[in-house]
Formats: C-alpha cells, structure tokens, sequence
C-alpha cells in the first residue's frame, strides 16, 4: 500500500490534499428496462442507497487521498420485480486505475453477475456485517467492492490485494445459508465462490503476479520506455501460460481477459513485428474466445 500512495501523491502532487477514509469513488446506475410501473421512485431509492453503500463506508484501514479512490461503476439492470421488495436482476461491475504520467485509466475488472437476486424495502439503510449476513444485496456488494480493491492493490505491489480477496471469500462462506443462489461450489463453476477460489489458489499464482507487473512494471513505465515496458508485458502475458496448462478455461482467467483484451489489442497493434509474433501465439492459446482479435494484431488491425 505504502507503494500505491506514493506513487498517487507523486502523481497528483499539485491537487490540494484531502485524506479520506474511503476507497471508493463508485458511480452507480440502477435500470429497468423491462419493469412497467408508474411510479419508479423505488429504483431512485435503490439507487442512491447503493451508492452511498459503497462510497461512504470504510472497507480498508488505509487512508486514501481522495483523488486516490477507485474509480469503479456498477450497473444494476432488474428485469423482474417478485414481490413487493423481491427483485431478480443482472450486475455489471467495473473498475480502473490510472496510468502514471498518464491520463489514461486501464480496466482492472469488467464481470457481469447474471444471477442476483434481492429483497430492498424503499428507504431503508443498507447494513452489513461479514461475520452475520442476512442480506444478498449487501452480501454482493461488500465481495465486489473487496474484488475491487483487491485487485486494485494486486496491481500497486505482488500479491498485495490477498486481504481484501480473503475477505470477499470470508463473505462467501458466511453467505452459505442465504436462500438466495451465487455463494455455493455446486451451483456453478462460475460464479462468485469459484472467483475467489481462483484468486487464492495458489495455482493462479502467476495470474496475480501478471496483474503487478503488466501494471506498475509495464504501463507505468510506458513514458520512460515503451519497447521495455511492452517487452515486460509481454513476459507477464507469457507467464498465464502456466495457468492455462493446470486450470484451462478457469473463471479468474476469463475475468482478467475480459478487462484487458481489447486494451492488450490495442497494445500490440503498433508494436514491432517479433514483439506480435512472440505475444500473439499465447495469447491465441491461453484466451481462445477472443483468438480472432489477437490475430488481428498482426495486420496491424482492431
């Protein structure tokens, strides 16, 4: 963590500093595209409570700057109101992080949650409490706000986010006894027990060193050398080749492809021809769903 502040101060040594004990700067978006109902004054509710939920409540012990906070989003898309306070809905999380000398903000995570359900009664205050959950709605956004942070500080320094991942899992396990489905091995392999059973397996242990080096090793170098900064990118992307052979088509590999594809793309696309011939093959191999746009790369395409 000591890394990361640093690295923001010197970032942002001419903003006024403000310290914050909050982590998250999260924009959030609740729809209902296909809820008829004239009065939707719930969903503004819901809205504002979520946000307020995330940004305002301490989920580290770190302080923060406050242009330091995460910059996330999430988007809620409901598609079926049960009851009363009973809803069905998707989630789509995102979250970014700067770029050093940068005005660019790299994806760290872009994961839509298909199976979320929830019970919310209009005004009331969204609790949370790890050690007894009895809420899905607060259950979900307390272990994505700890994916987030996570993985934001996987980034900053190696294996720096095992706490909060630690607590995402810790939520997982004290949510085994909600009716509600998304915490259970046997439900799915896809879903938010097997996200972070990924991420502290010690199998995907080259995935998270991945994530550091492509990060602070090889972006945030970017503007002192491209071809070695490119170069130790690559070197991370060749790494995942070890994750792939043990756990092929594993959820935190999807997860990491599905936030950096299209930047890893547009990477390459103006690199030297022997930087895409070595890249383009791993990448071929180890995320075959997108093979076509890394074929792309070395005709120079999108």
């Amino acid at each position: 963590m000591l890394q990361r502040i640093y690295f923001i101060v010197c970032f942002f040594s001419l903003l006024p500093v403000m310290m914050t004990g909050q982590e998250l700067n999260c924009q959030v978006s609740v729809q209902t595209p296909q809820i008829q109902a004239s009065d939707k004054s719930i969903y503004e509710t819901l809205q504002t409570s979520i946000r307020e939920f995330m940004n305002n409540r301490n989920w580290t012990n770190d302080k923060f700057l406050n242009q330091e906070r995460i910059e996330c989003s999430i988007i809620i898309t409901i598609s079926e109101r049960a009851s009363v306070d009973d809803f069905k809905a998707n989630i789509q999380i995102q979250s970014r992080r700067p770029v050093y000398k940068s005005s660019y903000n790299s994806p760290m995570f872009n994961h839509q949650d298909n199976n979320f359900s929830f019970r919310y009664v209009q005004d009331q205050t969204l609790e949370f409490d790890e050690a007894n959950i009895n809420s899905n709605l607060t259950a979900v956004l307390a272990y994505y706000a700890f994916i987030i942070i996570g993985l934001d500080y996987d980034s900053y320094s190696e294996f720096g986010g095992s706490t909060y991942f630690s607590k995402a899992q810790s939520i997982v396990n004290n949510a085994q006894r909600l009716a509600e489905s998304g915490w259970k091995a046997f439900e799915s392999s896809r879903n938010r027990y097997w996200l972070t059973e990924n991420l502290l397996n010690s199998t995907f242990s080259p995935l998270r060193s991945t994530i550091y080096k492509y990060h602070r090793l090889g972006f945030d170098k970017m503007t002192e050398n491209v071809l070695d900064s490119r170069q130790v990118i690559t070197e991370s992307i060749k790494d995942l080749r070890r994750v792939y052979q043990d756990k092929p088509n594993s959820l935190a590999m999807q997860v990491f492809f599905n936030a950096k594809t299209d930047e890893i793309v547009n990477i390459y696309s103006a690199a030297q021809p022997d930087e895409k011939n070595q890249v383009v093959p791993v990448l071929s191999l180890i995320d075959p769903a997108n093979s076509l746009k890394y074929q792309a790369i070395i005709s120079g395409g999108k």
